[in-house]
């Protein structure tokens, strides 16, 4: 009930926000500098807003990548909108120069489950990067099939993160793989031939992931 409350707190200060700004943009019509420092003030104010309201979690290394990249992690911001969510993924530790693919998943481990590809991910010479996108990131993330082609499925709720090496070649040249003759292929890339997992969202259990925490 508090958080319930809370929420619609928020939404309702929001939009208390967006009517003085237009009273002011009324008032002040007359007077461009004082309508230019009115909505600057105003704006900074939704901005904090939305910040207090937003949710933030950890990404953790996949199995086996600690071996090979010991201070793999992963931190995410996820912002509530009227409409739709903005989230960010923020990486460090990672293969520097290299390209990454994130995935929203429905389990945050093999076999992940009905996964949705969300975006590519670079990292900088450092092996810091990050991505912002907006979508349905929230305790309402689902995928279904009704029927079709290729195959038929209830609602299937997806609250998990992954994030995969968009080259297969990377990871096994890192000996993130070790024992395998050749780089393992994964289907988490545009091409269906991506790398194996870098890191995930296993720090939640596999049937409450962080996006299940999310509410708007």
């Amino acid at each position: 009930m508090q958080k319930r409350f809370l929420h619609f707190t928020m939404k309702g200060l929001l939009g208390m926000l967006s009517l003085a700004a237009l009273a002011l943009m009324s008032a002040c019509a007359s007077d461009p500098a004082a309508l230019t420092n009115a909505l600057s003030s105003t704006a900074a104010v939704q901005q904090k807003v939305q910040t207090a309201n937003s949710y933030q979690f950890d990404m953790i290394a996949s199995p086996g990548i600690k071996a090979c990249l010991p201070y793999a992690k992963g931190h995410v911001k996820v912002t509530p909108g009227s409409l739709n969510d903005e989230m960010t993924v923020s990486v460090t530790g990672l293969a520097p120069n290299t390209e990454y693919d994130l995935f929203v998943i429905e389990l945050p481990n093999k076999p992940f489950g009905v996964s949705w590809y969300q975006s590519d991910l670079e990292t900088d010479s450092h092996g810091a990067g990050s991505v912002t996108v907006r979508g349905i990131f929230d305790a309402e993330t689902f995928s279904v099939s009704p029927g079709g082609p290729t195959t038929t499925f209830k609602p299937v709720h997806q609250f998990h993160l992954g994030l995969w090496f968009n080259d297969p070649a990377v990871p096994f040249k890192l000996g993130c793989e070790p024992g395998a003759k050749a780089p393992i292929v994964t289907p988490f890339n545009g091409e269906q031939h991506a790398g194996i997992q870098v890191l995930n969202t296993a720090n939640f259990a596999d049937n409450a992931g962080p996006l299940s925490k999310v509410h708007r």
